[in-house]
């Protein structure tokens, strides 16, 4: 109780910067544990929903059966869902085309899929430039605080006769807690980042491997 309580005092007794310097810190990592729990979750979905359709593709089903099931569905198909149903509207669009070189034909089907791609990999990512930022930039932002605090302190040594340890404690130790904020902001934003980074990149590279999977089946059928 009584650490914690002198800790709570140096805060209160630091300068405005100093403490507007803890304040930004601490809600940078509020804002980081928030994100990286939501994207726990997020992953966590995305992983499922990918295991859950693979096994479904895979199942010998009627792939125009499956198509009509995730039309019905609207604007809520994600992840390797979205690049199938991009894939199989194009090449139901295109194959009627009686017209049209099967080779073009899979290249027009190809680049939908590539676009459904894109825009499910940008989701994946969404947030992890902030973790990034945080991971990065909490630290300096920590040390600035610290310095300051301490620059504070000696400085108010210029107005005694007789300096001891004890006037300058303190300053230092209200100061070097901001700098402890920073590395407790910046340490899980770091470790989540590098995380969700390898998870996405792996999640990422599984669609595309479906996407070529998917782009050999479509192919033999344009040939048909």
């Amino acid at each position: 109780m009584t650490a914690d309580l002198s800790i709570i005092q140096l805060v209160m007794h630091a300068s405005v910067l100093v403490q507007l310097v803890m304040a930004l810190l601490l809600a940078l990592s509020m804002m980081s544990w928030f994100v990286i729990f939501r994207k726990r979750q997020v992953m966590k979905a995305a992983q499922a929903a990918a295991q859950h359709f693979e096994t479904r593709f895979w199942s010998g089903g009627d792939l125009s059966q499956l198509y009509k099931e995730l039309s019905q569905r609207g604007d809520r198909i994600r992840g390797m869902e979205s690049v199938f149903h991009a894939g199989f509207r194009e090449f139901a669009r295109l194959r009627p085309q009686g017209s049209i070189d099967p080779r073009e034909m899979m290249e027009g089907v190809q680049r939908a899929m590539r676009v459904a791609l894109n825009r499910e990999t940008e989701t994946l990512e969404h947030h992890l430039p902030f973790l990034a930022t945080v991971g990065s930039t909490s630290p300096y932002v920590g040390l600035f605080g610290t310095v300051w605090g301490i620059m504070n302190s000696f400085h108010a040594l210029g107005n005694v006769s007789q300096a001891t340890l004890a006037m300058v404690a303190p300053g230092i130790s209200e100061a070097l807690i901001a700098t402890a904020m920073g590395l407790f902001a910046a340490i899980p934003a770091v470790i989540a980042y590098n995380r969700y980074s390898t998870e996405t990149d792996r999640l990422v590279n599984r669609y595309d491997n479906f996407l070529e999977e998917f782009s050999s089946v479509l192919q033999r059928q344009a040939h048909t």
